[in-house]
């Protein structure tokens, strides 16, 4: 025989032994391989358990509110008294500002981590913390900064408000909407 009929040859041989393997693969019944270390002459079962395949009773994770959900356009304007700008979002904030051709204003809220890093920073600096009770699962008022803060479920939200006036002034206001925000966490 030549070279070139074994070759030929050859190039029939692969395509139809891989053809054969595959159809025969075909007609098996796919079975599950046993766990690591189990006995391969037993056959491992489970018991056929409904609630295994149920959905798992636990709540689903509430996933985490956006800071511009937290506060509408129309309850940062009543907080600061004046017409603001329209919010910019940030990945944890939301921010309102007075229009340059107005009184200075502003609003911040904050949501996450950086809510409770605020709050931290603010006890660190001896700031005075009024607890307010029958908010959230706790909440805090800064009457001097014009800053309030609440945690709820473990979800922690700060409004800053930013004006030219006595901080007293502000304090009724932020309470009324620090009450809001802990019903939207």
């Amino acid at each position: 025989m030549t070279g070139r009929s074994r070759l030929g040859r050859w190039l029939l041989v692969a395509p139809a032994t891989v053809l054969l393997l595959v159809t025969s693969a075909c007609g098996r019944s796919e079975e599950k391989a046993p766990p690591a270390g189990a006995d391969r002459g037993t056959s491992v079962t489970t018991p056929a358990d409904p609630a295994e395949d149920a959905p798992s009773a636990a709540p689903a994770e509430k996933p985490a509110p956006q800071a511009c959900d937290l506060v509408t356009d129309q309850e940062a304007a009543a907080l600061a008294r004046l017409k603001l700008d329209p919010h910019r979002a940030g990945e944890q904030s939301c921010t309102w500002t007075a229009p340059v051709s107005g009184p200075t204003g502003q609003v911040e809220v904050y949501v996450g981590d950086g809510a409770k890093k605020m709050l931290d920073i603010e006890r660190q600096l001896g700031h005075e913390l009024e607890t307010l009770s029958g908010v959230g699962d706790e909440a805090y008022l800064d009457g001097q900064t014009n800053e309030v803060f609440v945690q709820k479920a473990g979800v922690w939200a700060a409004i800053r408000l930013v004006l030219l006036n006595d901080p007293k002034e502000n304090r009724e206001p932020l309470v009324k909407l620090v009450r809001v925000v802990a019903g939207r966490l």
